[in-house]
């Protein structure tokens, strides 16, 4: 005969269980690369990709409120507890609650100002996906794995033809030009990279040194060496253009670091770069 099942170790157990899964989920997303990055060397933790992780992550995160609130809801009694003071009578800002809330105000009000130590945390994280995408290398543009062949070539000087055939040569298998580079890797189970270096030709034209219109994709969390590096500008040049107008700066400095430290937007970084 089976033992009745018992609701509140249900609720308690799916939350113990969710909670480790929102821990892990964390970890994937904390140490993950940009989206930009993640989707174009096809990134993965323990076999799933970023889209995978933070998909996962928003529907266990779901579980666990739910449990959560459930926990509460047959917790009740001993949580109202928590609140009583030695005269059983219910007073909400005891020594713990106050401990408690001022725990919370202080973690939420760091994260906001972005002040140390609160701030280390997201540098590290910063750290770690910047070093991924130098590691891995980035794509040319924005959502590069998302254009067609044809389009892609134009957009980064490639000829057209001479992709076709460097693809080929290589044994990668498409069917029109009109595919992305993410259809062609998916294709051939290699990632749109792969693809890309598979099309450079032998010797590839000297960077861009013209920024365009619009500012980058994730242009905040790019280092200024890194937007340097891809357009073949001069780092210490660039970092003397912004020293004039009394913006200090280092090769190692995010956009939006810089930005934030003069009370400006990240755009306006760029657009004083670009103006120069």
């Amino acid at each position: 005969m089976h033992a009745p099942v018992n609701i509140r170790k249900i609720v308690s157990l799916t939350a113990l269980l969710s909670l480790l899964l929102v821990v892990l989920n964390s970890i994937a997303l904390y140490i993950a690369p940009q989206g930009r990055v993640a989707h174009w060397v096809d990134w993965r933790f323990l076999g799933l990709t970023k889209t995978q992780w933070s998909d996962q992550h928003i529907l266990v995160g779901l579980l666990f409120l739910i449990a959560l609130c459930l926990h509460i809801y047959y917790n009740w009694t001993p949580i109202i507890a928590y609140l009583k003071n030695k005269a059983r009578k219910i007073k909400v800002f005891t020594l713990d609650f106050n401990i408690a809330l001022a725990l919370t105000v202080v973690f939420t009000i760091g994260a906001y100002a972005e002040v140390a130590p609160f701030r280390w945390v997201v540098d590290f994280s910063e750290a770690i996906k910047n070093s991924v995408a130098e590691s891995q290398g980035e794509p040319p543009y924005g959502h590069a794995q998302d254009s067609a062949l044809d389009t892609f070539a134009g957009k980064t000087g490639l000829d057209l033809a001479d992709s076709l055939s460097r693809l080929k040569q290589a044994g990668i298998r498409m069917d029109n030009p009109e595919q992305t580079l993410l259809e062609i890797a998916r294709q051939n189970k290699i990632t749109p990279q792969n693809v890309y270096e598979a099309i450079q030709p032998d010797e590839m034209p000297a960077p861009d040194s013209s920024l365009p219109k619009n500012p980058l994709q994730g242009l905040g969390k790019r280092t200024l060496s890194d937007i340097c590096r891809q357009f073949g500008l001069d780092t210490a040049a660039v970092i003397t253009i912004l020293k004039n107008r009394d913006i200090t700066a280092t090769p190692d400095s995010s956009i939006r670091q810089i930005a934030d430290q003069h009370g400006m937007e990240p755009a306006d970084v760029y657009e004083i770069i670009k103006s120069e």
